[in-house]
């Protein structure tokens, strides 16, 4: 049987919450608004930008959140140019990438808050794009925990949403899982803590990347 495993991205497969969490306070700074703390922060990633920022003021969306989502974006953008800029993968990331590559009975897509261009720049950087057949992004699907982006790779792939695994680090992967008819995969390294992965429907959380591949043959 072929098994789909949609990744996460930030949080899941790579360590952004540093850079997101500047990108956020350049961004609120230059609106005149109070610094967001970190775990504000991480709250949020995973959901579509306009969504996440919204989430963080207590706020709907509106134009002055998309200005907000914009000038985030632009500072992520110049970010992405500096020197020291790091956007690592977790440990055991790159060798659980390198392993599933290796089958023929396990597909790998990605279902990730990030935009297109975002995702372009981890492939870019860290040289597994390759691996991954399907992407789905906040600039094709609803935001999470929606089941659209799972429920599309699922078609793309030709693979039941019953034989498809979502691993991510937030409750919205879990609650997008479990939406989709997917298996809701938690991580224990990512920004949301074990317990909260569990409630919001994850089936297991994850201590160490190499424990998936023996799942998913289980």
């Amino acid at each position: 049987m072929t098994h789909l495993v949609l990744f996460d991205c930030d949080g899941t497969l790579v360590d952004s919450a540093a850079v997101i969490h500047a990108c956020m306070e350049r961004a609120f700074a230059e609106a005149g608004l109070a610094l967001p703390d970190l775990a504000a922060t991480k709250s949020v990633i995973g959901l579509t930008l306009n969504l996440a920022i919204a989430q963080m003021l207590g706020r709907e969306v509106d134009p002055a959140i998309d200005t907000l989502a914009e000038r985030y974006k632009h500072h992520f953008h110049a970010m992405r140019g500096e020197a020291d800029f790091s956007e690592p993968l977790f440990p055991g990331i790159a060798g659980l990438i390198a392993g599933l590559a290796k089958r023929d009975d396990i597909l790998v897509g990605m279902v990730t808050g990030k935009s297109r261009r975002g995702v372009q720049a981890v492939f870019s950087t860290h040289g597994f794009g390759e691996t991954f057949l399907v992407v789905r992004t906040a600039e094709d699907c609803p935001s999470k925990p929606h089941p659209a982006m799972v429920l599309e790779c699922c078609a793309f792939a030709g693979v039941d949403p019953a034989s498809t695994f979502v691993v991510g680090d937030a409750i919205y992967d879990m609650q997008m899982a479990r939406s989709a008819g997917a298996r809701a995969i938690g991580v224990g390294w990512g920004y949301h803590d074990a317990e909260a992965l569990m409630s919001s429907g994850a089936e297991r959380v994850l201590r160490d990347p190499a424990e998936l591949i023996p799942l998913l043959l289980a």
